[in-house]
């Protein structure tokens, strides 16, 4: 099974830290979030990862390389200009396979168990899904939610919504139809499918953070370098 990162956000709200450097290589930690990714993925047996990149690439490139210091064989899509979540994914179709996939935000961080996926894809494929969302309790900064979760499959109610995580297990079909090269987004191919009951979901109540901002990034590596690790603290950082 493969994974890949998404990695070619702009990052404006986290200017200027992002004015010279990719979102997903802001340093929490004592590493940049990308490489909790790459060590998470490593960690759970993954050999080959995707990443694309735009805004800053060659930071990352030179950074990552091959993979080879994690175990890994990393990939590159390039978009210039980017191509939002979808039309990311579209691009990168030729280096993810014909099977299943592992996708993460590279802004997010998380403790979510990776080695999930590999039983997500078999799930999917039991149950005729295309799709696969990990969503978690609602950020105060993102009171209102995404999804909502329906006896296993991604819903669409307005009532007890939860946050789609940034994390997520995709069939290829799911992407085929959008022209490649062509800038889409995920949510609106998320919700036609989960209309139609093809999208699976799960709740994770583990440690999750959407580095959106300077100052929920300052939080996090204040966690991390204190080792703190508490679950019931994981969303609360400042909008």
């Amino acid at each position: 099974m493969r994974a890949m990162i998404l990695a070619a956000g702009r990052g404006e709200r986290m200017r200027p830290l992002t004015d010279q450097c990719p979102k997903p290589m802001l340093v929490a930690g004592g590493q940049p979030l990308l490489g909790w990714h790459l060590q998470a993925l490593a960690e759970a047996g993954f050999t080959e990862v995707v990443i694309n990149h735009a805004h800053c690439g060659d930071v990352l490139c030179d950074w990552v390389g091959s993979g080879s210091r994690w175990g890994l064989s990393v990939s590159y899509s390039p978009e210039h200009p980017a191509l939002e979540t979808a039309g990311g994914i579209r691009r990168a179709l030729g280096l993810l396979g014909e099977h299943p996939f592992l996708v993460v935000n590279g802004d997010v961080f998380t403790r979510w168990p990776v080695t999930r996926a590999r039983t997500i894809a078999r799930q999917m494929s039991a149950g005729g899904l295309i799709g696969w969302c990990v969503l978690v309790p609602n950020p105060d900064h993102h009171p209102e939610g995404d999804f909502t979760l329906d006896s296993g499959l991604l819903g669409l109610g307005s009532s007890k919504r939860l946050t789609f995580s940034g994390i997520g297990v995709y069939h290829p079909s799911l992407f085929e139809s959008l022209p490649d090269g062509e800038a889409a987004k995920l949510g609106p191919l998320l919700r036609d499918a989960a209309g139609r009951g093809l999208i699976g979901a799960e709740r994770f109540d583990g440690i999750w953070t959407d580095v959106g901002t300077p100052a929920r990034l300052a939080q996090l590596d204040a966690e991390l370098r204190g080792g703190v690790a508490d679950p019931a603290a994981r969303h609360r950082f400042p909008s």
